[in-house]
């Protein structure tokens, strides 16, 4: 913690709330010890504490912690005080009752996409992400628009990560990443063709930040039966001139 003051018990406290992520929603004692290096009694009493605040729950197992109640109060009421969320709801309404589809904001999160309002399209068959949920950039509609207009740094810093495949058309080369980057400066707006989840496909433009930089975006997401490439294509438009109505209505850069 980089601070020129700090309370050790809390700095401890955020430590241990940290560790727990989409993938890891259960942490028992002895793994929260060594993920941050905090001696065993002492990560026990922060989770009791936290416990009886509200803050951690007990899993089902009795053995493990997971999230509580407060912490999805808080990260709600932090939700409905963005003025990007705010601005963008009509705008997203609007992309709904025109394609039928489902309609996603997202923010850039650490090369992650941090989903903040979902408006589903009512359709019997629909595909949306959960609000709170982070998904790789790399792999989503959304985290790709959002990607190609990061500061060199930062795009060099995800391509060095190492990148799952998690379906046959998940893009995992830093060079054809790289690529499918430049595409999309160049159009304006990105596809997930099936690369996190086969049945799923989505399209997304970014919405650029005073400095020209991509804090969030948004998109269309259903099935791949009926998202075709011609209709992702098709809808590309619309979302681009969605992102920049949005954008236009920011006064200020609007990060996570």
């Amino acid at each position: 913690m980089t601070s020129t003051y700090s309370v050790r018990a809390i700095e401890r406290a955020m430590r241990i709330l940290m560790t727990f992520d989409n993938d890891h929603t259960d942490r028992g004692v002895t793994e929260i010890a060594q993920l941050t290096g905090i001696h065993k009694a002492t990560v026990h009493r922060i989770l009791m504490t936290l416990m009886a605040g509200g803050f951690l729950e007990r899993s089902p197992d009795g053995e493990r912690f997971r999230l509580g109640r407060r912490i999805i109060e808080l990260g709600l009421g932090a939700l409905g005080r963005l003025d990007l969320r705010r601005i963008a709801l009509p705008y997203m309404r609007q992309l709904v009752e025109r394609f039928q589809e489902t309609c996603d904001l997202g923010l850039f999160d650490r090369g992650r996409v941090l989903y903040v309002e979902v408006i589903h399209s009512g359709r019997s068959l629909s595909v949306a992400p959960l609000v709170g949920r982070r998904l790789p950039a790399y792999c989503s509609a959304s985290g790709k628009a959002m990607l190609a207009f990061q500061p060199p740094d930062v795009i060099e810093e995800i391509l060095h990560e190492p990148m799952r495949q998690f379906t046959e058309n998940t893009i995992a080369s830093p060079a054809r990443l790289r690529e499918e980057l430049e595409r999309i400066r160049e159009r304006g707006y990105a596809f997930d063709n099936g690369e996190l989840e086969a049945a799923i496909r989505a399209v997304a433009a970014p919405i650029l930040n005073v400095d020209g930089y991509a804090d969030a975006a948004v998109g269309l997401v259903g099935p791949a039966s009926r998202l075709t490439i011609e209709a992702m294509t098709a809808m590309a438009p619309a979302l681009v001139e969605t992102a920049q109505a949005i954008a236009g209505q920011m006064p200020v850069r609007f990060t996570v």
